[in-house]
């Protein structure tokens, strides 16, 4: 009895113990190859300031748990303590992650977005320089431009069946001119793994002004880029070398000499831990070899053109101009409140592209009371005040002194004619091809002058300021009176509207018949006065034209 006794309450089995031990240590080797291949794929920022950072650690202390329940304890019907431990981290991190998004939101740190972008008010002379001539400014939008674009690799068989163009266009300043990019991109996976040896041979570019592209073809080609895959995938390339750092998107561009790089901006947040993410640093990756160069703000190459984003700096300033009151002015007194119109556009000055829209009020109606520029590299911020109709509004004034054409206004960009702000742009017909021009006068959207040529539009419209009283008229606006004896004359009808050229010499000059009939009367050999305005060109725009001597017929 002793004996038997003694056996039962002194027998301690370890085998159990050791048995879970062993499979916890599975369970994290498992749960370690997974999240690697996660990482490979995912690509996740190892930056506590990117919330799919925490999404990503939380969902391997997942795999881990529920591993860890599955083979450690499969014949337990209890939770260990250490699991109760890893069950804890993991609301201990949701915790973390929700009190932080919250005192990162505009309701407890308004003052600090509003403080993210310094805005300098100026005069629209200060901003703008005078166009005494408009022939060289962007106005293609990215549809025409994937559709001119299309044309220059349409006749290369090798190329259109391997790649296709990104549409993705980059608008740069190249060389002093502007222009827009685009890499040809590999046409999905099987279209990459025939041709990752040869890599992508060449981008395009749309010279905006012309309405032209070519094919650039590279002596080395492009070999990293975001239609790789692999290692040659370049979110992959960058987040290898700087796991830390926080992208959101990457621009195509060229330097002077045509080389292709990738523009890499790095995030950060400015707002406490989520909040206010703005760019800290560029990185550039040579899109051809990888090689990777890092630069603070305020370094980067003067060639480069885009480092912030238009939707970054439209978001910038509408914190701006809604939160410098605090966050519950901007949601109830609205007091000092602005915001920029629904779209933006790009206009190139002096070297580099700036990023402009309008300003309204929070009301939303269809006026501005401003505009604003953003320099997409610099990120310098410039405003100035002026009452007017907005984008939309020129859009629609423009497109109806052209209904019966049936012709549809791009967005436009913004000039200063003679001191007046005005909206330019292209009127394209249903395939989207640009047809005509159109300037509408910002302040007055009933001032709209619409023409065939860049240079015709604007003598059309410094005419109607003249007839406005409008505008400072200088002495390269003055109309010059002279006669002339015609030694030919053409009648062009262009998308509806006829151009009378008359020759004299060396010069011709034109006017709108629409505008002058008695143009029909003019013949070969007359003697006529003719008033037009000085262009730098030897195709003079006509203000009018009169006949003072008929040519004697011939006996």
């Amino acid at each position: 009895m002793t004996k038997s006794s003694d056996k039962g309450p002194k027998i301690i089995d370890l085998k159990p113990k050791q048995k879970f031990n062993f499979w916890y240590l599975v369970a994290g080797g498992i749960s370690l190859v997974i999240a690697a291949v996660l990482y490979y794929f995912m690509l996740p920022s190892m930056n506590p300031q990117k919330l799919s950072t925490w999404v990503f650690f939380v969902v391997v202390l997942l795999i881990y748990g529920f591993l860890s329940i599955i083979l450690a304890e499969r014949k337990n019907n209890h939770l260990s303590k250490f699991d109760l431990v890893v069950g804890g981290i993991i609301l201990l991190t949701v915790l973390i992650v929700l009190v932080a998004g919250l005192s990162s939101t505009t309701l407890f740190r308004a003052s600090d977005y509003a403080s993210l972008i310094e805005v300098e008010e100026c005069e629209v002379d200060d901003v703008i320089s005078q166009d005494e001539s408009i022939s060289d400014i962007a106005l293609m939008d990215t549809d025409s431009a994937k559709i001119i674009g299309a044309k220059a690799i349409g006749a290369l068989s090798d190329v259109v069946s391997q790649y296709v163009i990104s549409t993705e266009y980059s608008t740069i300043d190249l060389n002093g001119k502007p222009m827009k990019v685009a890499p040809l991109e590999y046409d999905g996976f099987f279209k990459y793994m025939g041709n990752k040896d040869s890599g992508i041979p060449g981008y395009v570019m749309v010279d905006p002004v012309n309405n032209e592209s070519s094919y650039v073809e590279l002596i080395d080609p492009i070999r990293y880029s975001p239609s790789a895959y692999f290692s040659y995938d370049l979110r992959r390339h960058l987040t290898f070398n700087y796991p830390t750092k926080i992208f959101e998107d990457f621009y195509f561009e060229i330097d002077n000499e045509g080389k292709p790089y990738w523009i890499c901006p790095a995030y950060s947040s400015q707002v406490g831990l989520f909040g206010g993410k703005d760019v800290t640093e560029v990185i550039i990756c040579d899109a051809c070899t990888g090689d990777i160069s890092l630069y603070k703000l305020g370094e980067v190459p003067q060639w480069v053109d885009r480092v912030y984003d238009g939707d970054l700096c439209i978001q910038k300033y509408n914190w701006y101009g809604t939160l410098s009151g605090g966050f519950w002015n901007s949601k109830i007194g609205n007091v000092g409140c602005k915001i920029t119109t629904d779209d933006y556009g790009y206009k190139v000055m002096d070297g580099d592209v700036w990023i402009y829209t309008g300003i309204t009020s929070v009301t939303g109606d269809e006026s501005n009371i401003g505009f604003v520029l953003i320099n997409s590299r610099t990120g310098e911020a410039k405003s100035f005040a002026i009452s007017g109709a907005d984008e939309k509004a020129a859009m629609s004034a423009a497109e109806g002194e052209v209904q019966h054409l049936g012709y549809e206004a791009s967005f436009p960009s913004l000039i200063n004619v003679d001191g007046q702000p005005t909206y330019i742009m292209v009127l394209k017909d249903n395939g989207g091809l640009v047809k005509m021009y159109a300037l509408v006068n910002v302040e007055n959207y009933g001032i709209v002058a619409t023409a065939g040529s860049q240079k015709e539009v604007m003598s059309l419209y410094r005419k109607l300021l003249k007839e406005n009283d409008l505008g400072e008229q200088g002495d390269a606006t003055e109309d010059i009176t002279k006669t002339i004896v015609v030694s030919d004359i053409k009648f062009l009808t262009m998308e509806g509207t006829t151009v009378v050229y008359i020759t004299s010499g060396e010069t011709a000059y034109r006017q709108l018949l629409s505008e002058n009939e008695e143009l029909v009367l003019i013949g070969v050999g007359d003697t006529v006065e003719v008033t037009y305005s000085e262009n730098g060109t030897s195709i003079k725009d006509m203000v009018s034209a009169s006949i003072t001597q008929k040519a004697q017929p011939q006996q």
